[in-house]
C-alpha cells in the first residue's frame, strides 16, 4: 500500500511538472473582445452624431485584425478602407495618427512614415490602451476631416471605459 501512494505521488509530480513545462512560453495577453469592440464601435458613430456628422468606424484587436466594422449610410465606399487602415496604423504604431502625421510633417526623421504603402498618416486612428498596452485600435473616416474623425475615436474610448 504504501509503494502505491509513492506511485501515485510521483506520477501526480511528474504531470505536474509536465504541465508547468508545457506552460512555460505561452504568452497570455489582454485582447479586444467582439462585444468591447462592438460597444466602442457604436460610442464613436454615436459621438459622431452628436457632431452632426457620420462616418465609418473600424475596429482591429492586438494583430490588426478587423473585429468590428460600422458604416453610416451615405458614407463613401472610399473611407470603409480608410477606417481600416487608420486603425492598423495606430496600433502598429502605438501613436495616435494626427500626432503621427504631424511627426512626419515636421520631422525630418520621420518623414520616411509616408513611403510605407501599410500606412496612412491622416487623423483619425486611435490606439486603444488597457493598462499602459495597446490592446487595439478604432479607424475613423467620413466624419469631415481627420481632427473630427480622431475627436469621434478618443470620445468613444473615454466613455467606455469610464463606464467599466
Amino acid at each position: 500500500m504504501h509503494r502505491s501512494k509513492l506511485v501515485v505521488a510521483l506520477v501526480a509530480g511528474l504531470a505536474a511538472a509536465a504541465a508547468h513545462a508545457g506552460a512555460e512560453g505561452v504568452a497570455s495577453r489582454a485582447d479586444l473582445t467582439l462585444s468591447l469592440a462592438n460597444q466602442l464601435a457604436d460610442a464613436t458613430l454615436a459621438d459622431c452624431h452628436a457632431r452632426q456628422r457620420t462616418a465609418v468606424v473600424a475596429v482591429v484587436d492586438r494583430a490588426g485584425q478587423l473585429v468590428s466594422l460600422q458604416r453610416d449610410d451615405n458614407v463613401g465606399p472610399h473611407n470603409t478602407v480608410a477606417a481600416q487602415r487608420k486603425a492598423f496604423t495606430a496600433l502598429s504604431t502605438k501613436t495616435p495618427t494626427l500626432l503621427l502625421a504631424e511627426r512626419a510633417r515636421t520631422n525630418p526623421d520621420a518623414a520616411n512614415l509616408t513611403t510605407l504603402d501599410e500606412l496612412l498618416l491622416l487623423g483619425g486612428g486611435v490606439p486603444v490602451v488597457v493598462d499602459d498596452v495597446v490592446i487595439g485600435a478604432l479607424g475613423v473616416a467620413g466624419a469631415g476631416g481627420g481632427e473630427t474623425d480622431q475627436a469621434c475615436a478618443q470620445s468613444a474610448i473615454n466613455s467606455v471605459f469610464t463606464a467599466h
